[in-house]
């Protein structure tokens, strides 16, 4: 398994900074949440981690293993084995989640008969109450705002990623479905993979235990800790953070 590093990283949008030295490591099985109020820089950080060409990168540097993302396209990056569940995924139609998987699996070069490949998707489904039915349904299409973050998490079950980035998956969860999301993390982070969780909020963490904790805001991550630090910013919500910081 390889490290995520970033280091003094700027990203800028139409010129307008964004991003303000961003430094985080991510060591292989460690989960990682960022935290922060709203325009605080959360998914800008982890659309510039896959190359989005909205974010203009203007120094610092991001390397996966030997793999240096800056000069990597968002295919290239994927094929690493990082991904990204989205915070609002969206529909794609005529382009199943079943044949997604597949092709997704055949271009990282792994060897899987159909028959398998079908029955690990439908047990994996299963297990996170997703029906059967929605395996050969235009992704993301009809379903509700659950179904498509447990599509998400389905996906990289599947995919064996080595890091992944969930951009706010537990936003409009239900206490049912965010115990299955959390869950099926765990499940990835007992095999050494990588997570980075960003949220506004704690609740999420109750089921997917951080390793560490990191605040962002104006971006720049202005504290970093253990998970008791969650419990702190539940208590006395950002301010006392960002307080201290502008003292200082």
């Amino acid at each position: 398994m390889e490290t995520l590093e970033i280091k003094n990283l700027k990203v800028a949008i139409d010129h307008k900074p964004i991003l303000n030295g961003v430094s985080l490591t991510v060591a292989p099985g460690e989960v990682h949440a960022i935290m922060g109020p709203n325009g605080s820089g959360k998914s800008t950080l982890a659309q510039t981690l896959f190359r989005h060409p909205k974010y203009e990168v203007a120094g610092g540097t991001m390397r996966f293993g030997r793999a240096k993302l800056n000069e990597m396209t968002t295919d290239k990056i994927a094929q690493t084995g990082m991904l990204l569940a989205f915070q609002y995924p969206q529909s794609v139609s005529g382009v199943s989640v079943q044949n997604l998987l597949k092709v997704a699996q055949s271009v990282r070069g792994e060897r899987v008969s159909v028959d398998t490949f079908v029955k690990n998707l439908k047990q994996k489904a299963k297990s996170m109450r997703l029906p059967a039915e929605f395996l050969t349904r235009s992704l993301n299409e009809g379903f509700s705002g659950g179904e498509k973050k447990k599509a998400e998490i389905l996906q990289l079950a599947m995919l064996a990623p080595k890091l992944v980035v969930l951009d706010e998956t537990d936003s409009g969860l239900d206490v049912d479905a965010l115990k299955i999301v959390g869950r099926e993390v765990n499940k990835l982070k007992k095999n050494g993979v990588s997570v980075i969780i960003i949220t506004h909020y704690n609740r999420v963490l109750k089921y997917i235990e951080p390793d560490f904790v990191h605040i962002m805001y104006h971006g720049r991550i202005i504290k970093s800790g253990r998970k008791d630090l969650a419990h702190t910013i539940e208590k006395g919500g950002y301010n006392q953070f960002i307080k201290t910081k502008q003292k200082g």
